[in-house]
């Protein structure tokens, strides 16, 4: 090999890496602009060597000959779509079928399963002879596609040559084509500088561009590819869903992230309901999730029916999509003092509501997607999530318009704000700020905090605006006359109120705790921090090690809780409270409770036939005991259910007691 055609192959590798970093790994190494002067380089030394020229050069993604027509390709196994559900029972009910049906099959292994995330886009199927791309094929009926080899191979995602030393004489794999939103954005612009109309959607664009005959004018189009499975995989030496995944990434083939295997479905269910809200950081649309079994031997003894795979299913949550201008930028601010734009809109129908509101996040995201005041954008609702906006129609921007500038102070208390170290969060680090006063007095008397009745949104911003309340003690020195002469406010109301905040003195201090708003303390950390530190004097004195060392504490919420209790003004609310007789302590009638599980640690796995997770957890407070979500050598019982996995293997290896769901039930005293 000469010197010119080493370094062509060598220039070739090099940009394969990169492409591999950027889109299969998503951590690129070089700039935009030093990865075109790569792209330059070998193009011009392959023009001046086209006999140099390899049909899987980065260079040869686009062809300048159009073809006459789209030709047929058989399916070796055909691409069957995905039964749907909208909701979680149904998703269980499945899970169960699934579990039942394996039973039946003589197969009772534990079962894993996988969550990906379903990506808005155009299913396609990709096959590679010796590593080399030779087809790219659309889903069609599922038995017969259209032949798009000319078309994937100018997306830049998809490998024209799987980066592996040694590559299987043929593999399949599928997954999905599509378009981010701000591909879609700069793509509409060029539109509309054309003259042209723009298109709707992202899923539109990218399956129009897919089956263009021209693979010039597809390549002017910047398509994705993420994979999510295997088609023809007799050369493949692997077993399951997650285990394909890894060599996916090992070949270059990009995945979608957020992709995870679970031990329960329950588990699973848990961890994409937290995920929905997040969607919004991601620059593609997802119409909810795909739930897989990982196992290929299980898939295979599911089986399929006439439509879909047993093994699979969506789990889809409802998308609403509009179109509204932009009236203004506002920022609000919340009780840890984050300060977080909001959209004002032209008011919109969407899902059988009318919008005015959306959210926009953080400044971070404000800019990414260019949001300017005046600009015509598209909103979405996608589950019980409030309204965000998806992308900004620039094409429709006919005037300049000013870019939008995070404020430098609070709107409502004029302090400089500040932001958060290595964070995309903007706060406002006056404790005294009205409107933290009144975002944390909320939270102090909703229900799983203090539990104060009566003590609404409206008679908060009235008791801060009158300044009758700036902190929680400021509530228990309230009185009938007080709060009479405040707006719609009766005698009966006010003696009410004044009833119910003397009340909430004796919650305790697992409800004290919780109600401050700490960062990163809810219901559960408090429990835990109690159980060990069980007045607050106590826990003032504990050391950030100390806290840490509380099982799953962890450094990140000890530093967060010490430094709380340490500064001025923790000490000020927790002093102020005990001189108004809160009580700052753990209630014995309530928190701790004498039981068969006294001072046990207890650890839930798979899914019991008595009793849901919760339920369960609660049975062992109940029951004087400590629910945990990790099993080490300090945990007394695992109750295994159905589909335990891991977490009982562990259980297994360390000797600890296991349980079924009946001696579950005896031990806790319901046989």
């Amino acid at each position: 090999m000469n010197e010119v055609a080493k370094h062509i192959t060598n220039l070739c590798e090099k940009i394969r890496y990169h492409d591999r970093l950027y889109y299969s790994e998503t951590q690129p190494e070089i700039s935009d602009l030093e990865y075109d002067r790569l792209i330059e380089e070998l193009q011009q030394l392959e023009a001046d060597n086209p006999s140099l020229i390899t049909p899987d050069s980065p260079t040869q993604r686009v062809s300048g000959e159009a073809i006459g027509s789209l030709d047929s390709v058989q399916h070796h196994i055909p691409m069957l779509s995905i039964d749907n559900t909208y909701n979680t029972q149904d998703l269980k009910a499945w899970g169960t079928r699934t579990k039942k049906h394996l039973q039946e099959s003589g197969n009772n292994e534990p079962i894993h399963w996988v969550l990906e995330l379903k990506i808005d886009g155009v299913a396609a199927s990709l096959i590679y002879d010796l590593g080399l791309l030779v087809l790219g094929a659309t889903r069609g009926n599922g038995i017969v596609g259209d032949d798009i080899t000319h078309n994937v191979k100018t997306i830049n995602s998809i490998p024209l040559r799987l980066g592996l030393q040694n590559p299987p004489p043929r593999v399949e794999v599928r997954g999905e084509v599509f378009m981010t939103n701000s591909a879609l954005v700069a793509l509409n612009e060029s539109q509309s500088a054309l003259g042209l109309p723009p298109f709707a959607n992202t899923r539109n664009v990218a399956a129009g561009s897919i089956r263009l005959l021209d693979s010039k004018e597809c390549g002017a189009r910047p398509l994705r590819f993420f994979c999510h499975g295997v088609g023809n995989m007799e050369s493949l030496n692997i077993d399951s869903q997650f285990e394909f995944y890894t060599w996916a990434k090992n070949a270059g083939l990009p995945i979608a992230p957020k992709t995870e295997r679970f031990d329960s479905l329950d588990d699973l269910i848990d961890a994409g309901t937290a995920l929905i809200e997040g969607l919004h950081q991601l620059d593609f649309e997802v119409d909810g999730f795909v739930i897989k079994v990982d196992r290929f031997s299980q898939q295979k003894l599911l089986g399929n029916t006439a439509k879909s795979p047993r093994w699979a299913i969506a789990w889809k949550f409802e998308k609403f999509e509009a179109t509204t201008q932009l009236l203004d930028i506002r920022v609000q601010v919340g009780r840890g003092g984050t300060v977080t734009p909001v959209a004002d809109l032209a008011p919109v129908q969407l899902a059988g509501t009318t919008v005015r509101r959306a959210s926009l996040h953080n400044a971070d995201e404000v800019a990414r997607k260019d949001v300017r005041i005046g600009d015509v954008l598209v909103v979405e609702k996608a589950g019980k999530v409030i309204p965000h906006v998806v992308r900004v129609e620039k094409h429709l921007r006919k005037k300049k318009l000013s870019k939008w500038c995070f404020p430098e102070h609070c709107p409502e208390c004029n302090t400089e704000l500040i932001r958060e170290q290595n964070g995309v969060y903007i706060r406002c680090p006056n404790n005294q700020c009205p409107a933290q006063q009144r975002e944390r007095l909320k939270f102090f008397a909703s229900r799983n905090a203090m539990d104060i009745g009566g003590l609404g949104d409206k008679l908060v911003e009235q008791l801060v605006a009158t300044g009758m309340v700036q902190d929680y003690a400021d509530l228990y020195a309230l009185n009938v006359s007080q709060l009479q002469s405040l707006e719609r406010m009766g005698k009966k109301s006010a003696e009410k109120i004044v009833a119910e905040i003397a009340n909430s003195r004796n919650r305790g201090l697992v409800r004290v705790l919780n109600a401050l708003g700490i960062r990163h303390v809810g219901p559960r950390v408090s429990t835990l921090l109690t159980e060990e530190f069980p007045t607050v004097d106590i826990l003032r004195k504990a050391t950030v090690e100390e806290l840490a060392a509380v099982h799953e504490i962890g450094d990140v919420i000890a530093e967060s809780v010490h430094d709380w209790l340490m500064s001025e003004y923790g000490t000020q609310v927790i002093d102020r409270l005990m001189s108004a007789g809160v009580t700052m302590e753990v209630s014995q009638t309530s928190e701790i409770r004498d039981g068969q599980l006294s001072g046990k640690t207890v650890v839930v796995t798979g899914t019991l036939e008595s009793f849901t997770r919760q339920e369960a957890e609660e049975a062992i407070q109940k029951a004087g005991g400590r629910s945990s979500s990790s099993v080490s050598k300090n945990t007394d019982y695992v109750v295994a259910g159905n589909e335990a996995g891991s977490k009982l293997a562990k259980a297994e290896k360390l000797g600890v007691t296991v349980l079924n769901n009946d001696q579950f039930k005896e031990l806790l005293g319901l046989q």
